[in-house]
């Protein structure tokens, strides 16, 4: 959803991003910075960007980290500006989808033979420890396609082991669930039920776990699929919710997004309650696929988004997901326009380097 309501690409310039750096570590007293974004190794000038503040704060006290990396957009001299203080920690990557087909299914146009190759690099530069995220509950997913994350990880412990000589590699598997979200083609797939959920998440587990040569390797951090649905509920929830969320708070729900206060049947009977009478239920908002006529409760709120842009997208990944199609959207900054809307209704433009700007260091005060 991100990546849809905030088009097009803007990009902070290099002399932007020292500053925020600099002014964050003077002001706040922190000495670990991450460079933090949608997907921050896009950035046409990363590489400036992560020698300049390496230059800068090489012998302090200060750690420079890149969240989750895109597998197409790592390299070696980036992963190690950013350890070059000594502070070297795991690194993650998303493929988000188990199989390619998943993966195609979203527009994730990663293979396997890519996220073999780089972690390979990694494990061979001196990282022992990789994690990696997935998502399960994709549309038009099987079992099969979630049980070939557990191939996936395998197949990275054996790349570690075979580039390193050494056994002490480590694999971390954290999966979360898929909840379509507005203003995205997905708006109107269905979300999958918790129970369908929980029981792959468990087969999943059961196979890493079984695996005498690599399960120890590989950790498994996932959460049940009950979160998922309330989240659903309130992602695409029209203003009856709203009867809902006052419910829950009446009957002491508070600080829900911690596990230990998480109460999923105070609401589902907060659901009965305020939906009694109305015709629908929990799963009219969240496990029910919508088709383009119906109305939906966001269509008032303007994106930007073209809704015959967004359903247009929604069809080709079912037609890639039952094989009809093979169609890849390429990223809008390099290729023509795709006609999504944005930029001739909200007056914008992309915004991308290189600028060939420098990061200078800091003058002595």
């Amino acid at each position: 959803q991100a990546g849809m309501i905030t088009r097009p690409v803007r990009e902070r310039s290099i002399e932007t991003i020292a500053a925020m750096v600099e002014n964050g570590i003077r002001k706040s007293g922190f000495e670990e910075v991450g460079l933090l974004s949608l997907s921050s190794a896009d950035h046409t000038e990363i590489g400036e960007i992560a020698k300049g503040l390496a230059d800068r704060y090489e012998g302090s006290n200060v750690s420079l980290s890149l969240p989750s990396t895109r597998v197409d957009a790592f390299n070696i001299t980036l992963a190690n500006e950013f350890s070059r203080n000594g502070r070297r920690s795991g690194l993650t990557f998303a493929p988000e989808g188990g199989s390619e087909r998943m993966r195609k299914v979203i527009n994730k146009m990663v293979s396997e033979e890519d996220l073999i190759r780089t972690v390979a690099a990694a494990y061979s530069h001196g990282w022992r420890q990789v994690k990696l995220y997935f998502m399960v509950g994709l549309p038009t997913e099987t079992d099969e396609d979630v049980l070939q994350v557990a191939d996936l990880a395998k197949k990275v412990i054996a790349k570690g082991r075979e580039v390193t000589g050494q056994n002490d590699i480590r694999c971390t598997v954290s999966i979360g669930g898929f909840v379509p979200k507005p203003h995205t083609p997905f708006q109107w797939a269905a979300q999958l039920d918790h129970e369908t959920t929980d029981r792959r998440l468990k087969k999943l587990r059961d196979v890493v776990r079984e695996d005498k040569r690599y399960g120890r390797a590989i950790g498994f951090r996932y959460h049940d699929g009950k979160p998922g649905i309330v989240e659903g509920l309130l992602s695409r929830g029209d203003r009856r919710v709203g009867a809902i969320i006052e419910q829950v708070w009446r009957d002491g729900g508070r600080f829900d997004g911690w596990s230990e206060h998480f109460s999923y049947d105070r609401w589902m009977t907060a659901a009965s309650l305020a939906l009694a009478g109305t015709g629908i239920d929990v799963d009219w908002y969240t496990t029910r696929e919508r088709d383009y006529d119906e109305v939906l409760p966001w269509d008032h709120l303007d994106s930007g988004l073209d809704k015959d842009w967004l359903w247009g997208d929604w069809e080709d990944a079912l037609a890639v997901a039952d094989g009809s199609s093979d169609v890849e959207i390429e990223d809008c900054r390099w290729t023509p326009c795709y006609d999504c809307g944005v930029c001739p209704e909200m007056n914008t433009e992309i915004q991308i380097g290189p600028t060939g700007h420098t990061l200078l260091p800091l003058a002595v005060v």
